[in-house]
């Protein structure tokens, strides 16, 4: 590099001369991969019968293996390298993407016939063959989630508060410990200790709307534990630091200071969370039970959900079948975008109460 300077080149114009060299043209990069999905096109439907799906999975690595081949040939290896790992990060992500954009085709193509006013406006009373809805399903769904997060969220929360900012002994380890056991229980355990709990006390055979939102709040505990706990620890210290000074008790501090300031991520998770056991459909089976009838009472009866219509739509479709599997396909679009719409609503909250930063 010194003797560079002595001759009167900048370094630094001598070490962007090395960086720079021959590029590939976005033309050459578009006509090499047309050519590599064309030849797996061709195997995949003239050589191998694989069909469509064939026919992706082999495009992919030919485009990899033609873009890398290509670029080794006319750059250098730094940017064959550059360009092999951007490519094998592209076709993972597509090929996360077939199964996820499958299904939601599938759904909505099978789910159409159906999704129109009467399906929502009418249950299944009396309905034999042809005709009802999920009116019941749909009531019961939102009733039994409500009731579910009106009983996790303030524990959850709670919990969560007292781990980051009071337990620092033997039984704040206890409960971390008894929170990420919680968070692998089956869904179908968690369904039988609630129809144990209420056996006690209503006998054999006890299926309520209760019961479900108890079992359901046993798989969202956790999850909204972890989601309070992980945006409690994001809080700088320095806000904590700065009401002490000023003689604020450590509740006040956590009641205004830490708990507005991590109120996005803790309402992003709680709607995560709520999307997440909406779903639910094995302890909703054991303990809140199956039904034609739309009931709104919590405490008393059993009381249809989403899921537990969309199981027996397709576990005993009837006579004839089609028009209890249509209203399947319905349930489970219905089901799909109550969840998606979930999310939306989680990602809008983290973004309203996100903190104004200059």
């Amino acid at each position: 590099m010194a003797r560079t300077s002595a001759i009167g080149l900048d370094p630094r114009a001598v070490l962007l001369m090395r960086l720079s060299g021959a590029r590939m043209s976005p033309r050459t990069l578009w006509l090499i991969a047309g050519g590599a999905v064309a030849l797996g096109a061709v195997l995949s439907f003239a050589v191998l019968n694989l069909g469509p799906a064939g026919a992706i999975i082999l495009s992919g690595p030919l485009v990899i293996s033609a873009t890398w081949g290509a670029s080794r040939a006319i750059e250098d290896r730094r940017r064959a390298t550059d360009r092999l790992m951007t490519m094998l990060v592209t076709f993972a992500f597509l090929l996360a993407l077939i199964p996820l954009v499958s299904v939601m085709w599938q759904v909505i193509v099978h789910g159409l016939a159906r999704f129109d006013l009467t399906f929502f406006t009418s249950d299944m009373r009396g309905v034999i063959g042809a005709g009802g809805g999920m009116l019941h399903a749909l009531v019961g769904t939102i009733i039994i989630t409500t009731a579910t997060a009106v009983i996790s969220v303030p524990i959850g929360i709670l919990t969560g508060v007292y781990l980051v900012e009071y337990g620092h002994g033997p039984l704040s380890r206890s409960i971390t410990m008894l929170v990420d056991v919680m968070t692998g229980i089956p869904s179908i355990v968690a369904g039988l200790f609630a129809y144990a709990l209420f056996l006690i006390f209503f006998g054999p055979g006890v299926r309520m709307g209760i019961g479900g939102a108890v079992a359901l709040s046993i798989l969202m505990i956790p999850v909204v534990v972890r989601t309070t706990e992980e945006m409690l620890k994001i809080v700088p210290r320095d806000l904590r630091e700065a009401a002490f000074a000023l003689g604020v008790p450590k509740w006040r501090t956590v009641v205004q200071v830490v708990l507005p300031a991590a109120a996005a991520g803790i309402s992003a998770g709680v709607i995560v969370a709520i999307a997440r056991v909406i779903g639910e459909t094995a302890p909703l089976l054991i303990i809140a039970g199956n039904t034609t009838n739309t009931n709104t009472n919590l405490f008393s009866g059993r009381m249809e959900t989403l899921p537990v219509f969309l199981y027996y739509s397709f576990l005993q479709p009837g006579v004839p079948p089609q028009a209890s599997l249509d209203r399947a396909w319905a349930a489970a679009l219905a089901l799909m975008l109550l969840v998606m719409i979930l999310n939306l609503i989680a990602r809008l909250i983290a973004r309203l109460l996100a903190p104004k930063t200059a």
